[in-house]
């Protein structure tokens, strides 16, 4: 809807940044840190782009002091990081690392210190590897115990410093990466054990925040979700119908557990009648419903363009743009559900991400009418080519005008209603992007390093770095 006058941003709304611990930190394996399956997985020959891992990342273990004055000059109301499950237990669930844990303590205190906010991601994907190695990670029902000894240890030791926490970062992309697509750790190609591990994730979620309850009453907890919304091609029914398809298919699967501890009705039936839904255990709908976060977090990047798929349809195999040359999107889905197609009204970015800001106030709008929750954005940001100039100059105007757009459709939601707590970009400094190496930039620091160059590591502050510092001065005005 329009609006002639829009609300202003709540005074106390979080401007943040984000960040997750194995694609900034490096010291992957100093001050009795284990290893975790990314530690493995990055290594293996062909996995990720041009061979890079997270062995040095951008140094923030070592540098961590210099980044957070950094982001106490830009004015940041909050900082969005994650910390190494294999920091703290170095074995996944026995001996305390306290070396690991203080680190932690440290970076919370430097960021308090300077009046941040800080929100704590629990799990963004780096799996102790011994857990992987002794039970089959997601896979088993040990690592709900597991995973929840490793989250009490934590909010137990910083319930008196940190108010938000994000259980599970993207759930739906770690699951179906690892488990459907062979493409993240643990490298499977099985819908049928996706399904299951996806179960084990649910309630280990819950459990961590049943848990929570107990000892950081007053705190506020979430699971990060990455959120495409659903657009159908044409008006054509079948592809409306479509689109419904992969709404409940890619998002209300995970939310709609998380929100109301029950699996959406249409696809459990579908996934039934195929063989591939997960095993319940007595006991598993009690402890999913006793884990109703407080907040959502949304991670938002695009939205997604469906039309009907036939039942004999063959699709290619999906194709991921890893070296930043556009055009290299295939058509992709599931024969008698939905396909993928190019909303061609979008641009893209140079991974082929369409460009869709709308969207994000259509999702927030969404996830509000089905949950009535307040929501946090915990990412949302662009990857782009960055140019490091003389006088160390980086023009990304870009970038700037990216997220403005995106900004000023927040600023619409909460006009339209949404409880919106906060908005952290992605990211603050630039990082290793997972399979994309370091070419990939996202941050408002440019760091001085390459795919084979490590270099100085040095920190150049961005144009959008200046940008945004204004954008929090004057609270999004």
């Amino acid at each position: 809807m329009d609006h002639q006058h829009k609300d202003a941003f709540p005074k106390d709304f979080l401007w943040g940044s984000a960040s997750a611990a194995y694609q900034i930190e490096g010291a992957w394996n100093e001050d009795g840190k284990g290893p975790s399956v990314w530690d493995h997985f990055a290594k293996i020959p062909g996995k990720t782009f041009k061979g890079t891992n997270g062995d040095v990342a951008v140094d923030h273990y070592h540098r961590y002091k210099e980044d957070i004055a950094l982001m106490a000059e830009m004015g940041l109301k909050a900082y969005r990081f994650s910390i190494a499950w294999s920091r703290i237990f170095p074995d996944g669930s026995d001996d305390l690392n306290e070396q690991g844990i203080q680190y932690y303590e440290r970076i919370i205190d430097e960021l308090l210190h300077y009046e941040i906010e800080p929100i704590v991601t629990l799990y963004h994907w780096d799996l102790p590897q011994a857990l992987q190695d002794q039970y089959g990670g997601w896979e088993s029902r040990k690592i709900i115990g597991d995973f929840n000894h490793y989250c009490v240890t934590l909010f137990e030791r910083f319930k008196d410093k940190v108010k938000y926490w994000v259980t599970l970062n993207e759930q739906n992309v770690f699951i179906s990466l690892g488990y459907e697509q062979a493409k993240h750790p643990p490298g499977v190609s099985d819908r049928k054990r996706m399904y299951e591990a996806n179960h084990i994730a649910n309630l280990a979620n819950a459990k961590a925040i049943a848990s929570f309850r107990e000892i950081v009453p007053d705190g506020k907890i979430g699971p990060s979700f990455a959120y495409g919304p659903a657009y159908p091609y044409s008006n054509d029914p079948k592809d409306v119908l479509a689109a419904e398809n992969a709404e409940e298919y890619l998002n209300y699967w995970w939310l709609d557990v998380y929100c109301n501890g029950e699996y959406p009705k249409t696809m459990w039936k579908y996934l039934n009648k195929n063989g591939l839904s997960p095993t319940l255990e007595d006991g598993d709908t009690a402890l999913l419903k006793s884990g109703k976060p407080d907040f959502l977090g949304v991670n938002y990047y695009q939205t997604g363009t469906f039309e009907a798929s036939p039942f004999e349809e063959v699709f290619q195999a999906a194709k991921v743009n890893h070296d930043g040359k556009k055009g290299q999107f295939v058509e992709s889905g599931i024969a008698g559900l939905f396909k993928r197609k190019r909303n061609a009204s979008l641009e893209t970015t140079d991974w082929d991400w369409e460009i869709d800001p709308v969207g994000l106030k259509i999702g927030l709008r969404r996830m509000t009418s089905r949950y009535r929750l307040p929501v946090m954005v915990t990412e949302n940001g662009l990857g782009a080519f960055d140019t490091l100039e003389e006088n160390d100059i980086i023009q990304d105007d870009y970038r700037i005008d990216y997220i403005r757009r995106h900004i000023e459709q927040l600023k619409e939601a909460i006009t339209d209603g949404v409880d919106l707590i906060g908005y952290c970009t992605w990211s603050f400094t630039d990082l290793l992007s997972w399979l994309n190496g370091y070419q990939k930039r996202y941050g408002f620091v440019y760091i001085d390093r390459d795919e084979t160059d490590e270099k100085d590591l040095r920190r150049v502050k961005k144009k959008s770095f200046d940008w945004y510092k204004k954008v929090i001065e004057t609270n999004g005005k």
